[in-house]
């Protein structure tokens, strides 16, 4: 069913200190229960603690950053989809924009990291976006269409509508360049096009796709009011409290 989330991916920020203090000022702040789901995408090291914090709130989740493409084995200093289950993470991200740059990692691994995450019970958050030069040559509707359909596309649609995708035009983070609120929506609601031609409109309504672009505190309720924009993944303003805790009030 689709549903306006709101998810803050931490990256390599916080200390386990610095964390669990911002997970306590954010749930302080938000006494009510949010409109849509709250998703904290932590550090692997601080998922179990995070995890106990949040079992006493409803409409908060917790997700991991990534998880490996493999179920087991000799993959020193990796984590696998059967660890995160097992601490109590519900979500994990997956192809994220950072981790295709310097990780490179590709759409076949990043199929892999999808069913494995769905066979163990995790809700994927399925990232994809175009660079600056995709995007400039006005590729960028392709350019993410073929990242959908290597990973996503052949899952059946019961495991299809467990995913949610968020949308990174990667040529707007952290690049002092701005994505307009139109560019957002015109995105979203080709990526929703795109959904509606292999699964057909009912599974393309349900989905929830989230916009990954520098959103803060500031655009978030322009951003939201979009009939394609369900939310966002939230980067640096998720670091604080007052901030995110703006952007999550701006859910509808």
């Amino acid at each position: 069913m689709r549903q306006q989330i709101v998810a803050g991916n931490w990256k390599m920020n916080k200390t386990l200190d610095e964390g669990l203090e911002l997970v306590k000022n954010v749930l302080e702040r938000l006494e009510q229960r949010p409109h849509g789901p709250v998703v904290f995408a932590v550090p692997h090291p601080y998922l179990q603690a995070v995890a106990k914090m949040l079992k006493v709130r409803k409409g908060f989740h917790l997700a991991a950053q990534n998880c490996h493409h493999e179920e087991k084995g000799a993959f020193t200093g990796e984590v696998s989809a059967d660890m995160l289950a097992s601490v109590g993470t519900e979500y994990v991200l997956i192809g994220h924009s950072e981790r295709r740059q310097y990780f490179k990692e590709t759409n076949e691994q990043l199929a892999r990291k999808v069913n494995l995450a769905l066979a163990k019970g995790l809700l994927p958050i399925f990232c994809c976006g175009e660079p600056l030069a995709i995007r400039e040559r006005g590729t960028h509707v392709g350019y993410v269409a073929k990242q959908l359909k290597a990973a996503l596309f052949h899952l059946h649609e019961a495991d299809f509508r467990k995913i949610a995708i968020a949308y990174e035009p990667i040529w707007a983070i952290g690049t002092g360049r701005t994505a307009s609120t139109e560019q957002a929506q015109e995105m979203h609601a080709a990526i929703r096009v795109l959904v509606s031609k292999k699964y057909g409109k009912s599974v393309a309504d349900d989905t929830s796709i989230l916009y990954g672009g520098s959103c803060n505190a500031q655009n978030a309720p322009d951003l939201f009011r979009q009939p394609d924009v369900d939310g966002g993944l939230i980067g640096g303003a998720s670091l604080k409290a007052e901030d995110f805790t703006a952007i999550v009030n701006a859910m509808k």
